[in-house]
């Protein structure tokens, strides 16, 4: 029996045992360090192999890498911003020669390069750094996310192999539960009815089993596509639900989340992108100057002594173009100081709504801690009694295997609860890390359930 799976049914098996004489009286269940169902007990092997998952993810999911290629991209569009236009060069020729003292002009050759005004350059670069920027937050939210979503279905995953196991144990009591009353009922001890309900409850449980198995193959096939696998790529069950306690402050936790959220990171990129925005329309106020350099190929003059005989004249030139149009400048910055009032407003709008998801999700993190705390030291120690002292009515021929079933019904349910509630605190964790946009400094403890019954 896995030290890490419920054995309270395993305890009423041993109890009938017990009770029938297949045991001698001092017999006891066996402990081995205090087991729990679904505990943390200190190796960390499953965090290990979570950790693979997430490397596995950052190395291979497709969103993941397109955002990282689209940021690099960025990057070099960064690169080229601040680069000068290219100089034009041209050329013209004269199909008829135009003549001038010196000679005919047959052609002419130049160059010419533009400058922006002062600034405006710089105000490019900006823009397009800021616009990198943007795209490494939004890079880095969908990293925490595709983290989240690992871990989400990983511990779901492992969820699901604590819910298989306490189901096929309840399922081996329910087979030995039937076998005693149709033994009981060919001696005339029990009613025929002694035999039915279990049966009937053996069906339902077989039926959850059934359901139970049938997902594994769909979250396995969610979590190979999160780190780029085919779907039928085998995913063994995890031994155990890590159970981490937060050692942060929620005052710590808010700090961290408005200094390294992603999502408020983007929209601060954004604010930025748009000064430098309206920095360039203010500058635009201001000319671009071009300066060139053209000349003009000359043949020899027709008259012989003629001053400047052949030689090709050079033109230096200036030129710039004139900022007309204020109405449609001034509509830029206006534009610009728009979108950056907007985005200050969407950042304060979302830094609201984060932290009171965070609230949430520390109250839900906190109510699963509670539960685990209450089945572990409670309610499944209890309902465990209660199975033994109804299973002990229930052999002395005083009790009914009506009140058995319901007794072991309960038990099923709360050992079950109690798993859901180690599964929704490590969720709950991962959605915390998410909102914070960092790794919590974590306790890893064991959350351990006893076994009773001696």
């Amino acid at each position: 029996m896995n030290k890490h799976i419920a054995t309270i049914p395993l305890t009423a098996i041993m109890l009938v045992a017990l009770m029938t004489g297949a045991y001698a009286a001092e017999a006891e269940i066996p402990v081995e360090d205090e087991a729990a169902p679904g505990s943390y007990l200190g190796d960390r092997r499953e965090l290990d192999d979570l950790r693979m998952f997430l490397v596995l993810a950052a190395k291979n999911n497709n969103e993941l890498q397109a955002a990282f290629q689209q940021w690099q991209a960025a990057i070099k569009r960064a690169m080229q911003a601040d680069t000068l236009p290219d100089p034009r060069l041209n050329f013209g020729y004269y199909t008829t020669p135009l003549e001038t003292r010196g000679g005919p002009a047959r052609y002419k050759y130049g160059m010419s390069q533009t400058l922006p005004f002062f600034g405006k350059l710089g105000s490019k670069e900006r823009i397009a750094l800021r616009e990198a920027d943007g795209l490494k937050a939004k890079f880095d939210g969908l990293k925490l996310t595709t983290f989240f979503e690992v871990k989400k279905i990983y511990y779901e995953y492992a969820y699901l192999a604590r819910a298989i196991e306490i189901t096929r144990e309840n399922i081996e009591l329910m087979k030995y539960l039937e076998r005693i009353a149709t033994t009981r009922y060919t001696t005339g001890s029990a009613k025929h009815s002694d035999i039915i309900r279990p049966q009937v409850e053996l069906g339902k449980l077989e039926d959850r089993l059934n359901s139970l198995q049938d997902l594994k193959s769909p979250l396995a096939a969610r979590l190979n596509a999160l780190v780029d696998r085919p779907a039928d790529t085998s995913i063994p069950f995890p031994d155990s639900i890590p159970v981490m306690s937060i050692t942060d402050s929620d005052e710590s936790l808010s700090a961290r989340l408005g200094e390294s959220n992603p999502q408020l990171a983007y929209w601060e990129t954004v604010a930025a992108k748009e000064e430098a925005g309206r920095d360039l329309a203010q500058r635009n106020y201001y000319p671009d100057f071009t300066f060139g350099l053209d000349v003009t190929e000359v043949d020899s003059a027709r008259n012989p002594g003629v001053i400047g005989d052949g030689q090709n004249p050079v033109l230096a030139s200036m030129s710039f173009n004139v900022p007309l149009w204020f109405g449609a400048r001034a509509a830029a910055v206006d534009e610009s100081q728009a979108k950056i009032l907007a985005a200050k407003r969407s950042r304060i709008g979302l830094e609201r709504r984060l932290k009171a998801d965070l609230e949430l999700a520390l109250y839900k993190y906190r109510d699963a801690g509670r539960k685990i705390n209450l089945y572990k030291d409670t309610l499944v120690p209890k309902a465990e009694q209660s199975l033994g002292v109804i299973m002990e009515t229930f052999m002395t021929g005083s009790g009914t295997s009506l009140d058995l079933i319901d007794a072991e019904q309960t038990l099923l349910e709360l050992q079950l609860a109690y798993y859901r509630a180690l599964t929704d605190q490590a969720q709950r964790l991962a959605e915390i890390e998410t909102l914070v946009g960092i790794e919590l400094p974590c306790e890893f403890h064991g959350s351990l359930l006893k076994r009773s019954g001696k």
